[in-house]
């Protein structure tokens, strides 16, 4: 992908992003091992404009509170901006409202100094998030430049790019949406992603720790062959088996684990989503029972959200959603 996906504009820009559901492998991508993520059809907008000094939503004290922006800026050569954020996401959810703002901010700013290719997109978008963040891998924020169902380090698809943090390098595919209606719950447990990435990481340095990057591995490749062939049945029992893993690295928790017991009955499998240690799950519902499988996850306190993949990834847009 070389084409650029802007020439330069003129203030104010709009662009928006979407977040992500990580459906394999999360924890295991960071070390190299294959994952599969969805951009969810729920989006992050972002606008710039010119400002006295940098500001974020008006306000100049926000922005040193908000590492995402301060990371972004500090890759940013230009006049001071006012930086508007309006989301469809929650915060601190597992479900990439840090990726889809990087993605977006990176879009604007790109648009604003001469366009970027895709590829170029997504490596900038990876470096803020991982400046911000210290940790992490490149498929939260290829998903969200991406748009669809991306898959890293394994799969036959057409290769998007290949990201790196300068030590490791990961190489993103395009994987076919098997058009299916997904299920995002939060739980209400703010998650801490570089705290959950950290602890895994001493965990998988344990003896055992090869075997279970291998178990990631089989789950995650198991499960991208069942969304190749649209067998939702084979997806559901990875879903399961990677849930299993997570719950052996010790990123589940009470919270999440009463949702999934809440969804089962009504799922083909789910599994958390994201870092974990709080955020959200995933659920694929079985074919009918979506409505039966939310009111079942309100009814055990979780907020679930029937999404698709989206259509789109990052790009430029007329307006804010609320203009």
């Amino acid at each position: 992908m070389t084409e650029r996906v802007q020439s330069a504009l003129e203030l104010p820009i709009v662009a928006r992003a979407p977040g992500k559901a990580v459906v394999f492998g999360e924890h295991a991508i960071v070390h190299g091992c294959p994952a599969v993520v969805m951009a969810l059809d729920r989006f992050t907008h972002v606008r710039i404009e010119r400002s006295d000094q940098p500001r974020l939503n008006g306000h100049a004290e926000d922005v040193a509170r908000n590492p995402y922006l301060t990371a972004a800026l500090a890759r940013y050569a230009g006049p001071a901006l006012n930086v508007s954020v309006r989301s469809d996401l929650p915060r601190a959810a597992g479900l990439g409202s840090s990726a889809a703002f990087c993605a977006a901010l990176t879009a604007d700013l790109a648009a604003f100094v001469g366009g970027s290719s895709p590829a170029e997109l997504a490596q900038s978008s990876f470096a803020t998030e991982r400046g911000a963040q210290g940790v992490g891998s490149p498929g939260d924020t290829s998903a969200a430049v991406a748009g669809g169902f991306i898959s890293v380090n394994g799969g036959d698809g057409p290769v998007l790019w290949n990201a790196t943090d300068g030590e490791r390098s990961w190489t993103v595919h395009r994987l076919a949406d098997p058009g299916w209606s997904w299920l995002v719950a939060y739980s209400g447990v703010p998650r801490n992603t570089a705290q959950a990435v950290r602890a895994v990481g001493r965990r998988l340095k344990e003896t055992d720790g090869p075997r279970l990057l291998e178990r990631f591995t089989e789950a995650a490749l198991q499960g991208l062959a069942g969304i190749e062939r649209k067998d939702r049945a084979a997806v559901g029992r990875s879903l399961t088996a990677n849930q299993e893993l997570l719950r052996e690295v010790g990123v589940s928790h009470p919270r999440l684990e009463a949702l999934l017991e809440a969804v089962a009955p009504m799922a083909e499998g789910m599994k958390l989503t994201g870092a974990g240690v709080g955020g959200s799950i995933l659920a694929l519902p079985k074919p009918g029972r979506e409505l039966e499988a939310s009111r079942k996850i309100a009814g055990a306190g979780g907020v679930p959200y029937t999404v698709h993949a989206a259509r789109q990834g990052a790009e430029v847009v007329r307006s804010m959603p609320d203009e």
